[in-house]
């Protein structure tokens, strides 16, 4: 079986985050990055899958020659290739049609991804990778078994548990719970140097949003202490400064 890995490259989720002094991009000077946590979680199932049904993974990220140690990481954890899309990523849109551009050639079974990404929460790319490609997609899956050629997953919906059966090829992107992440070992570190990292220009230069400023959130203000015996001082303040009653 062939599986395609959607990673992205992300902040340490210990980073500060600041932006340019123009406050048009984000500032990464000292900035750790790292696999999004759930891309990760995705890549492990990947490999599980792999080792268990034979098969081969690759990873995919689009991004600059400044994603490679991300991908060599991946590559170390057990991937079996990798491909960069020369681009930055600055649009879910362009993301997307660039991986698809990728799966579409190569016919894949799966093609995994996080939920959404660390830095932009924007919990987009895989279902509009799906839409590209006119196959089903299964979105923050929790569990994914596959019997045949029908995967089983779970989703977690309010108020319960949604099981859901697919045929491949389908898209997924991953939840928490999905697979618990491996850490790479001395021997994959060493193979990873070797392993095919095959780099890609970008197929169309389709970018309909553009970032006009960034800003951090306003400073917490300070915490007001209002005695029990004074309620109408409570209410007060919701109505007046809070201004939500």
């Amino acid at each position: 079986m062939k599986f395609l890995v959607c990673i992205s490259h992300v902040p340490d989720t210990t980073t500060k985050i600041t932006f340019t002094p123009d406050g048009k991009a984000f500032n990464t000077a000292g900035v750790q990055f790292i696999i999004n946590p759930y891309d990760e979680m995705a890549l492990t199932r990947a490999l599980e899958l792999k080792e268990s049904l034979g098969g081969t993974v690759t990873v995919l990220n689009v991004g600059s020659a400044v994603t490679e140690p991300t991908l060599r990481k991946a590559l170390a954890i057990g991937a079996d290739d990798a491909i960069r899309i020369n681009a930055e990523p600055t649009d879910a849109l362009f993301v997307a049609a660039e991986i698809a551009a990728i799966a579409k050639n190569e016919k894949y079974d799966i093609i995994f991804g996080g939920r959404e990404s660390i830095d932009y929460n924007g919990c987009q790319v895989m279902t509009m990778v799906a839409e590209f490609l006119e196959l089903p997609s299964v979105a923050i899956a929790t569990k994914l078994d596959i019997t045949g050629t029908t995967a089983t997953l779970e989703r977690e919906i309010d108020g319960g548990k949604e099981i859901v059966s697919v045929n491949l090829p389908f898209v997924v992107s991953a939840q928490k719970d999905f697979a618990e992440p491996r850490i790479p070992n001395m021997r994959g570190i060493m193979s990873a140097r070797t392993k095919p990292l095959k780099v890609t220009e970008p197929i169309s230069a389709l970018k309909p949003t553009t970032s006009v400023a960034f800003q951090t959130p306003p400073p917490k203000s300070e915490c007001k202490m209002i005695s029990p015996e004074n309620p109408g001082e409570l209410i007060q303040l919701l109505h007046t400064e809070a201004k939500i009653i």
